[in-house]
């Protein structure tokens, strides 16, 4: 039906379209009806007719958007900064703050303004709702507000006694359970850093994030339940040579592993301050620009960049939510995801800052007891990636479930596919996908959809609130803006709550060195190759440069190289190419051989199964290996780089 009625559309048909009376009761909708004709004058008509007047308002008075779109949140500041952006003049200045500084002298923590009651929320909401795996029939377990706060207190008295500095950073290597928040919540409110590691790293990524941040402790679990298997966890970080562990229990109060003597468990971690039970912990208050939280993305030098978090960037993940998710009080939110990755933060923050309520399922969201807690929990945004669509049409593990709660879909993490994102949209109605696009360095999106734009799937209706696309011309300089085209992404300097800083690598040198200027400013880089419709839209085409996205997981091509390269002595040499198949979708990953002798007669069959197993064990669980195509010789450039690009064009072809 959808094809048959847009035939002879042309680009960009609406899968969903709103109605104005619903688009006036959105968070954006609500503020324009007050205020839209003192922001834009007597060009305000309705809230859907001016969103993009909006959008444009939101960069061209970035100060005055910020500071609504705060007092909206109710964002509490010890201290409020004298200005919301202070543009620095100096070369000093611009280089390290490009674009400019917020929020400057302002003092506050993030984790507090997440606990606090203000006019969105009383003590006994409900914040968190929770089900374990095989728990299906047991009622969805409920967390208020107060019973959070105590939660959080406690663990954050306990921290203080491990002796650690203001500002030492301590990781969690957890599911994204209850208990993970809670940590996640108190190390910040304690005035510590979080270090975010994903619970499917090996041993060698663990150690490897441990040694960039420095990081003084880890949270962890004795191990991991998924189904009938018992996967363990501790054991890795143990691999990995960790610093002290505090280990969590796994669905009893006992720990079913010996700990190193300098480790403690959970319980014992707590009977530290079991009479500081219900005291109030008062948040350490910090500058707006110290570290919150640690987070990792792969690069093209087979490191990856540790970025930090400041106390301004989980205000960049809620306003976000806020405006193009339209997350508000009385909402549940849940998004599959774990805190070593962004989303997982963003999860915590998009949420309890907006007055809604957390979902988190503990296990596995592929299988049919995930749908049904996003029934039981009354799911009203449930976050996706597409690999996960994909398996519950597969296997059809929604069927039978009503998702009718839910008021709209999110998508972040790599490119969606029509067919299956029209199936996901029936599970509900027909309610529209809000295609997300961002990255950990930004803190948040640059380019989402919107609850007052016409929906069209796999495309982006909009910049993100308070930012500037741009797309490079083969000469390397912006197209005219609201010009269609196809190139690599480029970023108005000017961002709330992105990045100014690497623990690992110069910052100014990774996002801007060498970028083109606009308007007196140096564009920031982004990487992605995308493209703009003739109808307005944008499309994401994957990485422009040798870093691909695997099943919503960002990964250099020398990583995966660098493992491919010692799995058989014949081989002289891998490339390791994405490339998204035809009619789009996640993308696939190819590695191309050369072997040293060119008779070889070592099977394809058997050294992609070889590839497969080292890549899991040694880099992550979740990568597999799609095609393996022998070549006599890899294309390179006159300085000896391997050109990817030529041979991801070449693939695409293969592909189809």
């Amino acid at each position: 039906m959808y094809y048959g009625c847009y035939k002879d559309f042309g680009s960009d048909p609406p899968a969903w379209i709103p109605d104005l009376e619903s688009a006036k009761i959105t968070n954006v909708g609500k503020l324009l009806e007050r205020h839209g004709t003192k922001f834009l004058g007597s060009v305000y008509k309705d809230p859907i007719s001016s969103f993009s007047d909006f959008q444009k308002f939101s960069v061209s008075d970035a100060g005055d958007y910020w500071k609504l779109v705060l007092d909206e949140m109710n964002v509490a500041f010890s201290v409020p900064p004298p200005c919301i952006l202070y543009e620095h003049t100096s070369e000093e200045g611009q280089t390290s703050y490009p674009g400019g500084q917020w929020l400057p002298g302002a003092l506050l923590n993030s984790a507090e303004n997440c606990l606090s009651v203000n006019s969105k929320r009383s003590l006994g909401d409900v914040v968190v709702k929770w089900r374990d795996e095989g728990d299906d029939e047991v009622p969805v377990k409920n967390m208020t507000l107060k019973e959070l706060r105590e939660e959080v207190w406690l663990v954050a008295y306990a921290l203080q006694t491990l002796g650690l500095n203001k500002g030492a950073s301590i990781a969690i290597d957890m599911p994204m359970n209850v208990t993970a928040v809670i940590i996640y919540l108190a190390i910040v409110l304690a005035g510590y850093v979080v270090v975010s590691i994903a619970d499917s790293f090996a041993p060698r990524e663990i150690s490897m994030r441990l040694r960039i941040s420095n990081a003084k402790a880890i949270f962890t679990q004795d191990y991991i339940l998924r189904g009938k298997k018992r996967l363990s966890l501790y054991s890795r970080v143990i691999d990995a040579d960790s610093p002290l562990a505090i280990v969590v229990p796994t669905g009893s109060s006992s720990i079913s592993t010996k700990l190193r003597d300098c480790d403690i468990s959970w319980p014992t971690f707590l009977e530290r301050v079991k009479n500081c039970k219900g005291d109030c912990f008062s948040a350490v208050v910090q500058p707006v620009d110290e570290f919150t939280n640690i987070l990792f993305s792969s690069g093209t030098t087979g490191e990856p960049k540790a970025i930090p978090w400041t106390h301004a960037t989980p205000l960049k993940a809620a306003a976000d939510a806020w405006c193009h998710m339209d997350v508000r009080k009385g909402d549940v939110v849940a998004w599959p995801t774990n805190l070593g990755w962004m989303m997982g933060p963003w999860l915590v923050y998009a949420s309890l800052l907006n007055g809604a309520s957390m979902a988190l399922y503990n296990g596995s969201p592929l299988d049919s007891g995930f749908a049904k807690f996003v029934q039981d929990a009354q799911v009203t945004m449930l976050g996706v990636v597409p690999s996960i669509v994909r398996a519950w049409k597969s296997t059809n593990s929604t069927f039978g479930y009503n998702w009718s709660a839910i008021r709209c879909f999110g998508s972040t993490g790599e490119a969606s596919n029509v067919d299956e994102y029209l199936w996901l949209m029936a599970r509900a109605h027909y309610k529209p996908v809000i295609e997300y696009c961002g990255g950990t360095e930004i803190g948040g999106g640059f380019v989402s959809g919107s609850f007052l734009q016409a929906q069209s799937l796999s495309a982006f209706s909009t910049p993100a609130m308070g930012c500037t696309l741009f797309i490079l011309g083969t000469d390397g300089n912006p197209l005219p803006q609201n010009t269609s085209g196809i190139g690599e992404l480029a970023l108005d300097p000017l961002m709330f709550g992105a990045s100014n800083t690497l623990l690992n690598a110069n910052h100014f040198n990774v996002y801007f060195k060498g970028m083109p200027t606009w308007k007196g400013k140096v564009l920031r880089r982004h990487g992605d190759e995308f493209e703009r419709t003739s109808g307005g839209y944008y499309r994401a085409h994957g990485r422009a440069d040798d870093t691909m996205n695997l099943g919503g997981i960002k990964v250099s091509s020398i990583e995966i190289e660098r493992v491919c390269n010692g799995v058989d002595d014949t081989i002289l040499e891998t490339a390791a190419i994405g490339v998204p198949p035809l009619g789009g979708g996640p993308e696939q990953l190819f590695i191309v051989v050369v072997f040293k002798h060119l008779n070889s007669e070592t099977k394809l069959d058997t050294l992609k199964a070889s590839f497969n197993s080292m890549l899991q064990k040694k880099l992550n669980p979740l990568f597999k290996v799609s095609y393996v195509v022998p070549v006599s010789s890899l294309p390179r450039t006159a300085s000896n780089k391997v050109m990817r690009r030529v041979l991801r064009q070449q693939l695409a072809e293969f592909n189809q």
